[in-house]
């Protein structure tokens, strides 16, 4: 327990240490959704690309991986389904229930995966992202033409947004890259270290740039039960699907992970433009990054 929190300490330090030169306005201006941005599009893709690309992974782990996030993602669809059933919230709370208690946040997860399992482990915490960012996005987009949206959702908008999605490509380019073991030549591979030398550690302060405290005051129920079930309930429930598919090791370790982590920031934006909560979604986000402090070391010293 004291080696995984000292692990995991940074990535939290770095969190708050974003929020705190947000709040004091530093360095200014309008800097940091700009880095978010600069974070998104061109740091993490390069660290994908270049940390994917020196792995070598037996094909039957990406089968494995595949197999366990559906199996997780189905699971916890219909725990939220039954959820519903018996608090019959409306649509945009129920949405905003639904993404904070099913979405994580990938920054945080490929920083923890890389501190606690070395290489091997951010290549397969990358893996994972890159299965699960899209089967999300459909499952959210389902989720928000039945219970919230108003209008037809339109799909092609969507699944250009998917396709498009920096984390998904530079996954893409990584796995290939490593498949056909076509290495890197020096001149590539010092630009693409050194920008992925600053992808976590500015993906983080990014994260906590964003963190909106205020909506915090007066947690209700929906934000408690959506915090309950993604930071404490989603990773004993992956446990146990781990268990009952025969799967082990490394893999499973990251799954558990990614399963414990607060849910996406991204969940707010979708959640303003298809009609969600947005002022809840706000509450969750912050909330569970915060919470995620204390239930991320404990849940993985009881499950790993």
């Amino acid at each position: 327990m004291p080696l995984m929190v000292q692990a995991l300490l940074p990535v939290f330090i770095l969190i708050m240490l974003g929020h705190v030169f947000r709040r004091i306005d530093f360095p200014g201006g309008d800097f940091w959704p700009q880095a978010e941005r600069f974070t998104y599009y061109v740091l993490f893709p390069a660290m994908l690309i270049f940390k994917l690309g020196q792995a070598r992974l037996p094909a039957s782990a990406y089968g494995d991986i595949a197999l366990l996030i559906g199996a997780m993602l189905i699971a916890m669809t219909l725990i939220l389904a039954i959820a519903q059933w018996f608090w019959r919230w409306s649509g945009p709370v129920f949405s905003s229930v639904y993404q904070g208690a099913i979405r994580f946040n990938s920054y945080v997860g490929l920083a923890a995966g890389g501190m606690l399992l070395g290489d091997q482990g951010l290549s397969l915490t990358a893996i994972a992202v890159a299965i699960m960012v899209p089967l999300l996005n459909l499952l959210c987009i389902l989720m928000f033409s039945l219970v919230a949206t108003e209008g037809p959702v339109r799909l092609v908008p969507v699944f250009k947004a998917i396709v498009t999605n920096p984390l998904i490509v530079g996954s893409v380019i990584g796995v290939v890259w490593s498949f056909f073991e076509i290495g890197f030549h020096p001149l590539i591979g010092g630009i693409l270290e050194p920008l992925s030398n600053l992808a976590l550690p500015m993906g983080l302060m990014t994260v906590g740039a964003g963190l909106q405290l205020k909506a915090l005051r007066g947690a209700s129920l929906p934000f408690i039960v959506s915090s309950a079930l993604k930071l404490v309930g989603f990773p004993l429930m992956t446990a146990g699907l781990a268990l009952l598919l025969g799967l082990e090791g490394m893999m499973v370790q990251v799954a558990v992970l990614l399963s414990a982590l607060p849910t996406a920031t991204s969940a707010y934006i979708l959640a303003r433009q298809l009609g969600g909560d947005a002022p809840l979604m706000a509450g969750i986000i912050s909330g569970q990054t915060l919470l995620a402090i204390v239930t991320i070391p404990l849940m993985l010293s009881i499950l790993w």
